[in-house]
């Protein structure tokens, strides 16, 4: 892992861009919303970049909007950047379906700190056949929006050290159409993980594991071979979520210099960046995606000091619930 990457010179100040995209709008409904039939949720709009882009508007929305963060990076603002987020979670996972069968209460205080039961397995989760076909649901999208709508594509691919993740961004990216200078390489990061603590599917394998299963992939730097931020006995709450995630996405955004950057994570950690970036709630469904655009803001001076967020201890069954 690396080390907070705000110093005693300068911190970041984040926070997202409105105006853009659907899942900003408080009218749009997170449950039903599917980004594949929205245009990734693009609002259809004029930008101030248009009149020296494409002022006869003959490029798609999406042409038009990589020149519109292009622009806004073009302004005399050193101190200042736009980065865009494609965020997604994971498809569905054998986690999921235990809890959706258990029930939540069950799940919570018995069934997510077994390994898994008579059937299926769920420490550190992966796919369903489900989950594997939501994530090549989304392959298609991408080919299709790269083909016809020039998306930018991702430059850099993050994700989560936890399994469901790498399998969903491999079955994602891997065999689209990309630019041999931008290959899809992810760096596996760790602070991009699950609410960590006591449910077992956020129980990430070891090191040695995971580069088996995908050799070619980065691990970032101080990735240790085993899971030493799990603990069997203390979960972390939203605060210490946030306070995680805030330093995550700075590592990203200060010491990245893409602009379009995949993050493939869970519905816990999307949600907690939403919170630090000050985006409004949109939750997400498994294999849905989120692209939220950054404003990040070079601040002198030391961050603000943060009392360090405590982890509790949740209720636990010593049977399962209804025996």
């Amino acid at each position: 892992m690396n080390s907070t990457s705000s110093s005693a010179s300068e911190h970041l100040e984040l926070s997202t861009v409105t105006g853009y995209f659907q899942q900003d709008d408080p009218s749009t409904d997170a449950e039903s919303f599917d980004f594949t039939k929205n245009n990734f949720g693009l609002i259809e709009r004029s930008y101030e970049s248009d009149a020296s882009f494409d002022p006869d508007l003959k490029m798609t929305q999406w042409q038009r909007f990589e020149a519109e963060i292009f622009h806004l990076n073009s302004l005399d603002k050193p101190k200042t950047q736009y980065k865009v987020l494609y965020m997604g979670r994971h498809g569905e996972g054998y986690h999921n379906v235990a809890e959706a069968f258990y029930g939540t209460k069950a799940w919570d205080c018995y069934w997510s700190l077994q390994n898994g039961n008579e059937t299926i397995n769920w420490l550190d989760a992966e796919l369903t056949p489900l989950g594997v076909s939501q994530a090549q649901s989304a392959n298609k999208f991408w080919t299709r929006m790269i083909e016809m709508e020039k998306i930018p594509i991702p430059e850099v691919y993050y994700v989560s050290p936890l399994l469901r993740c790498q399998q969903t961004a491999w079955n994602t990216f891997f065999g689209l159409s990309l630019p041999a200078e931008k290959p899809f390489k992810p760096v596996i990061k760790e602070l991009l993980r699950e609410c960590i603590g006591v449910h077992t599917c956020d129980k990430r394998s070891s090191r040695t594991e995971i580069q088996a299963r995908y050799p070619d992939w980065i691990f970032e730097d101080g990735f240790t071979e085993m899971d030493e931020l799990w603990s069997s006995t203390l979960r972390e709450t939203n605060e210490a979520i946030d306070q995680r995630t805030k330093v995550a996405l700075d590592e990203i955004l200060l010491n990245d210099k893409d602009t379009f950057i995949s993050i493939s994570t869970h519905s816990g950690q999307i949600g907690s960046a939403l919170r630090v970036l000050g985006h409004r709630e949109f939750k997400l469904n498994t294999g849905q995606v989120i692209p939220v655009i950054v404003k990040i803001n070079r601040v002198p001076g030391p961050p603000p000091p943060v009392k360090k967020a405590f982890w509790f201890m949740p209720e636990i069954c010593p049977s399962p619930p209804g025996t």
